[in-house]
């Protein structure tokens, strides 16, 4: 058992690093990118040439200058040349199926905001785990509770609730200008943008990554 737990350990530390060189061809850097390998056993897995499941997680990445808190990406049917795990060389690792967390703090999903609405005192905040924001509009502030969603690539911040104090002329005026769709810059691993919620005091992006491999 220790010596298949050793073996492992120079496996995922193997696959960490040839994980952090893909993320850098897609301008991601992280303070520390480690690999974890599931499945029930290392070594019958490592015969097979597939490991059943691995997760990839980098604390404070930052992609295209905007940086997060972490990024988890857990990926099934990993196809790894025995090669590669023996201490040798090979073809790349190849992934079947990838799913990434990219969790982000309110006050970067402020600044790509900003960017979208044309609104320069915009902020965002969490609220008992719900996204709110807060802007004045022609010289009232305004407080939203905002629903982010997806539609096709990009985050739309649809408004939930208002407060009572925003006149009723300029609900129409707040609403169209959170709308305005939010462009995230290219994500990791070149994943595609599914589904955006709010966890705790963060706002998570939900992607998924098609033929993921990592060069040898």
């Amino acid at each position: 058992m220790g010596a298949d737990r050793a073996a492992a350990w120079v496996a995922e530390d193997r696959l960490a690093t040839m994980a952090a060189d893909e993320a850098a061809k897609y301008d991601v850097q992280a303070a520390d990118t480690s690999v974890r390998i599931g499945g029930f056993g290392f070594l019958p897995q490592v015969a097979r040439e597939e490991f059943k499941s691995v997760t990839l997680t980098m604390q404070q990445p930052t992609f295209s200058d905007v940086p997060a808190e972490d990024l988890t990406v857990t990926m099934t049917g990993v196809h790894v040349p025995r090669a590669l795990v023996t201490g040798g060389s090979g073809a790349a690792v190849t992934i079947d199926s990838t799913d990434m967390k990219l969790r982000l703090s309110p006050a970067e999903l402020t600044k790509l905001a900003a960017r979208a609405t044309g609104v320069d005192d915009l902020t965002l905040r969490v609220v008992d785990e719900k996204l709110h924001a807060q802007l004045a509009v022609r010289g009232v502030d305004v407080d939203a509770t905002l629903v982010p969603k997806v539609e096709k690539g990009r985050i739309v911040l649809a408004v939930d609730q208002l407060s009572d104090a925003v006149p009723s002329a300029l609900r129409t005026v707040v609403s169209r200008l959170l709308a305005r769709g939010i462009t995230l810059p290219e994500l990791p691993f070149g994943a595609s943008l599914k589904q955006v919620a709010v966890e705790g005091s963060s706002v998570v992006l939900v992607a998924t990554a098609d033929d993921m491999k990592f060069a040898a």
